[in-house]
């Protein structure tokens, strides 16, 4: 935990420097403008004082001159052209119109970052590196970033709607999160596309998240993409073709949701190799087709793997094949989540 702060201490930091290098960048109009009106005004007060009778000695000596008239402070003697005596009462105007007026706004925006969000956003996103970049803050994907964040990864979300109640509790977690439309490329580049290993795109518009994970991989051609996707088979066209981990959030909720309803204590579902498993409990309570068969006649007929059995003396984990099944044992099961489903409707109707 206090690596974890440490991390996030040194990356505030850096992004408070970054923030004000792109904030001294703003600044950089009006300066360069107050610049040019003082050589400029330099140079014409040389040339109009040779004309007057009250020469200088160099046109550098000119541009010295209107800067410290700038700031309402004159050097030598006051002129005595009238031409030349304008220039002590229009620099200030100019420079006050010019150079405060950009320090002004200067000063608002660094010690005001709430009102430069998406600025802010972007100078703490410019400090991650071999993060995962999610796209889209929906219920699903704020359980991604929550859990990311549990697992301590660096991430940085974008998400086109900012009023969406869960842009601020991603926000709550020190997940940047970027506003805008994740197809945009200069969006992609700000969040650190390049520098990222990983994109997930669980927006709820196939299309669009197609669209972004072939934009993704345009501009870094390594980068792991998992990708949303409702129809099985597109999302399984999609692993084969592109090496995309795509997942059918349809494929995935259906087989947990149903085990859950028959009566299975089921996990959420984990891809291994592109198979998904889950973690289940199924309770053997009168069930005529369990009897006589042992834990490891299940594993045969059923294709998964039994690592917990508990019974009324205690549970064990990764218990013998050779353990006969009970009524009333619970036994704990690893595999695919139709298979786990097949066990309980078997259970619950003998043959």
């Amino acid at each position: 935990m206090r690596k974890k702060q440490s991390g996030l201490f040194s990356r505030s930091w850096r992004a408070s420097w970054r923030d004000s290098f792109l904030l001294l960048r703003e600044f950089r109009d009006p300066l360069l403008l107050f610049l040019s009106a003082i050589v400029g005004s330099g140079l014409l007060y040389y040339a109009l004082a040779a004309r007057y009778g009250e020469p200088l000695s160099n046109p550098v000596e000119a541009v010295f001159l209107v800067l410290a008239a700038t700031f309402l402070e004159t050097l030598g003697d006051f002129p005595h052209a009238p031409v030349l005596q304008m220039f002590h009462f229009i620099m200030p105007v100019i420079g006050v119109g010019t150079l405060a007026h950009g320090l002004a706004d200067f000063g608002t925006l660094f010690f005001n970052r709430c009102a430069r969000a998406k600025e802010w956003e972007m100078a703490v996103a410019s400090t991650f590196d071999n993060h995962i970049i999610l796209v889209g803050l929906g219920h699903l994907g704020f359980r991604v970033a929550n859990q990311l964040h549990q697992m301590e990864q660096d991430v940085v979300a974008i998400e086109l709607s900012q009023t969406a109640d869960l842009v601020a509790s991603t926000r709550r977690l020190d997940i940047p999160v970027l506003p805008g439309d994740g197809t945009r490329e200069d969006l992609l580049e700000a969040a650190g596309i390049r520098r990222a290993r990983a994109i997930i795109l669980c927006t709820q518009n196939d299309s669009l998240n197609l669209q972004m994970a072939v934009k993704a991989r345009g501009i870094h051609p390594s980068i792991h993409v998992v990708i949303r996707i409702f129809d099985d088979d597109f999302a399984a066209a999609l692993q084969k073709q592109f090496g995309f981990t795509a997942i059918s959030a349809t494929g995935m909720a259906s087989p947990v949701f149903a085990a859950a309803a028959a009566g299975a204590n089921i996990t959420p579902l984990i891809m291994v190799e592109g198979n998904p498993l889950c973690f289940g409990t199924v309770e053997f309570l009168d069930c005529a087709d369990a009897k006589g068969k042992t834990l490891h006649d299940l594993e045969q007929l059923y294709h998964i793997s039994v690592v917990l059995l508990k019974r009324r003396g205690g549970m064990e984990w990764h218990p013998s094949g050779f353990d006969t099944i009970l009524a009333g044992d619970v036994v704990g099961v690893l595999g695919n989540p139709d298979r786990i489903n097949q066990i309980v409707h078997d259970c619950q109707n003998p043959s």
